[in-house]
């Protein structure tokens, strides 16, 4: 799937002369939580969201000037300069984030995820070209998951096949090291061998049930000795 495929097209966007009581009633009448910055010729130029408008003085949250050490008095340190724009600005091109990340329509949804996990946002404007024309949100890619269509696998029909699929399902992955070994009898996965953390033994379980065929996991690891000193 791609962007194009899960996006929200239907955009709000602001300009950067919107003022920041016409974008907090849009916020608001749209019930969303951010809006892309657009230009005349609809170029995304920055984001805005309601992070940007927590600490504001219409509302007596701006944050309260730290005090700061002489020598900075000295320099005559901007430190508080931010924070006074942020709280005092009128105007949304005075506030927003610049330079947003962006994406193309024909992003995979796995360059999607990459992006907004990465860079630590929730939402990237989508673009055609240069203009955006979709949002895609974390929201979206839960959505694509809720509709995403698992299709049945036929059940394994022997031990000896249980054990060659999840003996597939293994290769080629680092968590799964040798020194442990895997028994299928009646159904049942066997893991024997040693283990470096929990999460490695709930890997191999997750990837156990996911066999068809398969009736339960049965745990016979022991966690990997540690050497004395370390």
């Amino acid at each position: 799937m791609q962007a194009r495929d899960v996006m929200t097209t239907s955009v709000v966007s602001v300009t950067p002369d919107t003022t920041v009581h016409e974008l907090a009633m849009l916020l608001t009448k749209h019930r969303i939580s951010a809006a892309p910055v657009v230009d005349q010729e609809q170029h995304v130029v920055g984001m805005i969201s309601e992070g940007d408008l927590l600490h504001r003085e219409e509302i007596d949250t701006e944050k309260t000037p730290s005090r700061r050490s002489w020598w900075l008095e000295m320099l005559g340190s901007d430190s508080g300069a931010e924070d006074y724009i942020r709280s005092h600005a009128r105007k949304v091109g005075e506030i927003m984030s610049r330079d947003p990340i962006c994406v193309s329509e024909d992003a995979s949804l796995t360059e999607i995820a990459s992006v907004l996990e990465s860079h630590h946002i929730k939402r990237v404007p989508v673009l055609r070209e240069g203009r955006v024309v979709g949002i895609v949100s974390r929201s979206n890619l839960v959505q694509a998951l809720a509709s995403a269509f698992v299709e049945p696998r036929a059940p394994a029909t022997s031990d000896a096949e249980i054990r060659a699929m999840l003996m597939g399902e293994l290769a080629g992955r680092g968590w799964a090291f040798p020194g442990r070994n895997i028994v299928v009898r009646d159904g049942v996965v066997h893991l024997w061998g040693t283990v470096w953390s929990s999460d490695q033994l709930d890997a191999m379980r997750i990837a156990s049930e996911s066999i068809p065929g398969v009736k339960r996991v049965e745990d016979h690891t022991i966690p990997y000795p540690i050497m004395p000193g370390i």
